[in-house]
């Protein structure tokens, strides 16, 4: 299993990038697929017609947000703790991916620089 951390810039509030993050329609504008979630902690989410399923662990409103992830037929859960701080650009949205299948750890990362965080640079910049 590996890890991944990497620090982003998104061009919105912390509170805006948050509650893109915990909001159903939200969700559905800037991916553009079937979103299922429930925003608490013991929550469960469906992202990208159900490519990503797992649980919310922890919610710190506009600052940390921490999953359980499950994609594909992985067994064991990735854990994601996101953590917003502001910025004079917008946001810092800061990731830390743990416990990575090493065979799908590119495509995660890919996942992340393009449609995750990629898709949310657009859709604030796009406004």
């Amino acid at each position: 299993m590996k890890n991944f951390k990497k620090y982003y810039i998104i061009p919105a509030t912390p509170e805006e990038i948050y509650l893109a993050l915990t909001t159903e329609i939200t969700i559905r504008l800037w991916t553009g697929d079937t979103v299922e979630i429930d925003p608490r902690e013991g929550g469960e989410f469906s992202l990208w017609d159900g490519g990503i399923t797992g649980k919310f662990l922890e919610l710190d409103p506009f600052k940390k947000i921490v999953q359980e992830w499950y994609f594909g037929d992985q067994e064991d859960a990735s854990i994601v703790t996101i953590k917003l701080h502001e910025h004079k650009k917008g946001t810092s949205f800061e990731v830390n991916h743990t416990n990575i299948p090493e065979d799908a750890y590119n495509d995660i990362i890919d996942g992340w620089d393009q449609e995750y965080v990629g898709s949310l640079i657009d859709f604030y910049t796009e406004e």
